[in-house]
């Protein structure tokens, strides 16, 4: 846009539910102010990096100064429901990826922004001592006894005996409740999965070969959901967040029996490490697990500089661990311990919010005076957005003010009529005005095979396409089958399956019980019936894929998005049909995961 840039800075709520919060489509992360990036002419080339950063936290106090003296008073304010509440605000979460945590911490370059650790320390197994508040700005003002502030040369010189940037008023130093240390959160897109691609991938790369490993990607079997690196990973150019995920699920058996088994252990580690901090919610026993896998990784990391697979520019080896993204793990229980779970401070959804606030408004005007173009934009998108929730509520016709008992004025129209008496009619409601504005929301299988099953559907397709497999697990099925009314034996001779008539006999007289061997619901083992055995039908319906949605483990009444399962039949490129492979439980008495894989079978779902 013309080379005008600016520094975004967002605000949300940290009491929303994060699931709902970290939702893009929810907009939660409103723009609070645009700060300027400047260029200086007049400033020697070594000073502009301190009255850049000095310029930065000047423009946060300007413009946070209100939540400021909220969190020190405290200030009223409306809540969603219209009541006048009694607020404070201190800054709970600053979500930023490495530099700019530095350049808020107030610490210079090879620093660590939250502990005390240098970059000769950043390999530790240990965490160091927490750089709080109180030593950063004891440390300021020691500094500024001895010089003058604005004598950049000699403050910036005596700023870096103490590892600062040269900031001498950092925007939080009168921010009551906030600390650096603690609401510099650990950040899982910057910190987690950009650490996996700038080091792990590029050690595998290394260990493995480039060719080796890209040929290990592109053998992969195809899972629907999940990106296939045909050509591999190592050519990848501009990856973003979601390919560092895809590429985290398979790394570990792809570099299997390539590497050492120590080398093996230690990205492994990492993995189980990033994968446990991730959970929604963490109690003590998975903080211990944290921890034991960063320690584990550190027990067995002397591997990877053994196998010359850290190396810099130009390949040159690497024998050291100076790496501030390796440091900020060590802070990661402690954090989630100050400030819940760190998945809920991931970037991912501030990222998507600088275009929705910033890009696109931005690129709607004509160039000229674009900060007021963006405010007007974005001011115009929320009176839409207010109208469409209006008349959303209008067509639910919901009332939820009569859930509080509050009287309407006899001038207000009455086109609201419903009462809610409980808050899962609340709930209900709020969903139902959900649907009606627009968003996308998940399809609750749950809910359609309950009304099946209540007779709510009476035309519905026989067999029915959606059933319960179990209390937390549905399935569906597309209304019209990848193969109608194929005969069994055209089918047998498709799939490459010669005993198929026999197996669907076998199966007949287990579930009716005339076989003499109990029922497991699978086929297989020795045939009872034989292979011309005749059938009750003549013809079948197949479907190629079949779509199962569970439940939240730690929230029941949440449900998952859903998984597609895929099976193909033989062809030119295959000689046998493929599928995915999933783990089912088919023993009632057990439930994963308190029972682990007992009571599980690992096995290709069938076509038919």
């Amino acid at each position: 846009m013309g080379n005008r840039v600016a520094h975004p800075l967002l605000i949300s709520l940290a009491n929303i539910n994060m699931d709902f919060r970290n939702k893009a489509s929810n907009h939660l992360f409103l723009l609070l102010a645009l700060l300027p990036i400047p260029r200086f002419t007049n400033i020697k080339k070594k000073d502009r990096g301190i009255m850049e950063s000095r310029i930065f936290h000047q423009c946060q106090d300007i413009v946070l100064e209100p939540l400021k003296k909220a969190a020190q008073i405290g200030v009223m304010m409306a809540d969603p429901l219209g009541w006048r509440r009694y607020c404070y605000t201190p800054l709970a979460a600053y979500i930023v990826d490495t530099p700019e945590s530095a350049l808020i911490s107030g610490v210079a370059g090879k620093t660590s922004s939250i502990t005390m650790a240098s970059y000769k320390q950043f390999g530790d197994n240990f965490r160091h001592e927490p750089r709080t508040a109180s030593i950063t700005i004891a440390q300021l003002s020691a500094i500024e006894d001895l010089v003058d502030p604005w004598d950049l040369k000699a403050y910036a010189k005596e700023a870096m005996k103490h590892r600062l940037n040269g900031v001498h008023r950092p925007f939080w130093r009168n921010w009551p409740l906030s600390d650096p240390s603690i609401f510099l959160t650990s950040e899982p897109l910057h910190h987690w999965h950009k650490q996996f691609w700038d080091h792990d991938a590029k050690w595998c790369i290394n260990a493995v070969g480039a060719s080796e490993l890209d040929f290990r990607f592109a053998v992969l079997h195809f899972h629907t959901g999940y990106r296939h690196f045909k050509e591999g990973i190592s050519a990848l150019k501009q990856v973003t967040g979601r390919d560092h995920r895809n590429v985290q699920r398979y790394i570990v058996g792809v570099i299997s029996g390539a590497v050492p088994n120590r080398f093996l252990v230690a990205i492994r580690a990492l993995m189980d490490f990033r994968y446990l901090a991730q959970s929604t919610v963490i109690d003590n026993n998975i903080c211990t697990k944290i921890e034991e896998a960063l320690l584990l990784f550190h027990e067995n990391k002397q591997a990877i500089i053994d196998a010359k697979a850290r190396r810099g520019k130009g390949s040159s080896l690497i024998t050291n661990w100076y790496i501030p993204k390796l440091e900020f793990l060590q802070s990661v229980i402690s954090n989630i311990k100050e400030n819940g779970a760190a998945i809920q401070w991931s970037a991912d959804t501030t990222e998507h919010a600088h275009i929705e606030v910033v890009k696109d408004p931005a690129r709607s005007g004509n160039g000229q005076d674009y900060e007021a173009q963006i405010c007007r934009y974005l001011d115009r998108l929320n009176k839409l957005s207010s109208f469409d929730l209006a008349t959303a509520l209008r067509d639910a016709h919901v009332d939820f003010r009569a859930l509080f008992n509050i009287d309407l004025l006899e001038t207000e129209i009455p086109v609201l009529t419903k009462t809610i008496s409980s808050s899962d009619q609340l709930l209900s409601e709020v969903e139902t005005v959900a649907s009606l504005s627009g968003t996308r929301h998940l399809v609750d299988y749950f809910a359609l095979a309950k009304e099946i099953v209540d007779g709510q559907h009476p035309t519905s397709p026989k067999p029915y396409r959606t059933g319960l497999c179990s209390q937390n697990v549905v399935f569906h099925l597309t209304r019209d089958p990848s193969y109608k009314q194929r005969l069994v034996d055209d089918v047998a001779l498709l799939y490459k399956l010669p005993d198929l008539r026999a197996a669907l006999g076998d199966y007949l007289q287990r579930v009716h019980g005339t076989s003499g061997a109990p029922f497991t619901g699978v086929i297989g083992g020795r045939r009872f019936s034989a292979p011309d055995c005749d059938l009750p039908f003549t013809k079948l319906e197949i479907w190629n894929r079949v779509y199962l949605q569970s439940k939240s483990y730690h929230y029941p009444h949440s449900i998952c998005p859903t998984q597609t399962i895929n099976v193909f039949p033989p062809s030119t490129i295959t000689n046998f049909a493929s599928g995915d492979t999933v783990i089912a439980n088919l023993d009632s008495r057990h439930e994963w995961p308190h029972s682990g894989l007992q009571g599980a079978l690992n096995l290709i779902l069938p076509s038919e």
